[in-house]
């Protein structure tokens, strides 16, 4: 896949539309090439180096232990200055993805709508007190994981967003699978696994996506996780469009 802004708009987003209005998540092989991947994989031991004029000690980037309930590992905070290719692609992928987010609102005949830029949105986001940026790397080692979660904090919550896998399974690390599970009122978790090569990606339901029942749309939650790491190191991305309270 070409990695230019222009070719994000080329994507067939109405088959990602459709992939995700039917499982909550649309994977996107190929997303970044290998030495994309590799590139932003090595951020996290760059940036424990950071000091002085070092270009990562000028960005924001923060690199911290994750919480023990979560599994453990370390994440590296972006803040609110993405890495290329991930700042040329931001405006593109968030404009696609409030088409299909305000076509989700009109099937849970809810009003509101997201604008379609995502300058607009942020402002939306600091009206509302959330300035915090929630895209960064995981990296987890041997015996670390991510327990369930979803980022859904704040009045302002975009229902999409973006897994990036910058290691290879089977060559990197061994177990670490991607793991999504979702909860329909009255029924058990269906939990599904996300098979991501480096450098794929996959476009998620942030916390809820509508789902079809016999009286119309409803909204059904959902959870994602990384499984134990079994071996070797798992790093991987968490693109966000929202910030946090």
């Amino acid at each position: 896949m070409s990695t230019t802004a222009t070719a994000i708009g080329g994507l067939d987003w109405a088959h990602i539309g459709t992939r995700l209005g039917q499982d909550g998540y649309a994977v996107l092989p190929g997303l970044l090439n290998r030495a994309q991947a590799r590139a932003l994989a090595r951020l996290p031991d760059t940036t424990c180096g950071a000091v002085g004029s070092s270009p990562l000690a000028t960005v924001g980037f923060t690199l911290a232990p994750a919480a023990s309930k979560r599994g453990g590992g370390d994440v590296l905070q972006f803040g609110q200055n993405l890495p290329e290719p991930l700042r040329t692609w931001h405006p593109d992928f968030y404009r696609h993805l409030a088409d299909v987010a305000n076509s989700w609102n009109e099937l849970l005949e809810i009003d509101a709508r997201y604008p379609s830029a995502i300058a607009d949105f942020r402002t939306l986001n600091r009206r509302c007190g959330q300035r915090r940026a929630q895209s960064g790397l995981i990296r987890l080692r041997e015996g670390d994981y991510q327990a369930l979660h979803q980022h859904a904090e704040g009045e302002q919550v975009f229902p999409l967003q973006l897994i990036v896998l910058l290691s290879e399974p089977g060559e990197d690390f061994a177990g670490g699978e991607f793991v999504m599970t979702e909860q329909r009122p009255r029924m058990q978790s269906r939990p599904t696994v996300v098979p991501l090569r480096s450098g794929d990606a996959a476009i998620i339901a942030t916390a809820r996506r509508p789902v079809k029942g016999v009286n119309g749309y409803y909204r059904v939650n959902l959870k994602h996780a990384i499984s134990r790491v079994r071996q070797g190191e798992r790093i991987s991305l968490e693109w966000l469009f929202h910030d946090a309270a």
